[in-house]
């Protein structure tokens, strides 16, 4: 039983402190959301599947193609 206790309070810790991000940042966004920035997700140099830019492109990326 302390076992479930402890994990709810870990996730709500976690969904705690994504709602703190939200709130603080400007207009709730989140920096960085293309995946095409991290060379770990993106591997093998793909576009961005939501904008369409190159990781090359995205090292000026500000995001304004996002809203």
């Amino acid at each position: 039983m302390k076992l479930i206790f402890l994990t709810v309070g870990i996730l709500l810790l976690a969904v705690a402190g994504i709602a703190i991000k939200i709130w603080a940042k400007k207009d709730g966004k989140f920096a960085g959301t293309c995946a095409s920035q991290s060379p770990f997700l993106n591997p093998d140099g793909e576009n961005c599947s939501f904008c369409g830019k190159t990781p090359e492109q995205m090292k000026d990326c500000n995001e304004s193609s996002h809203a």
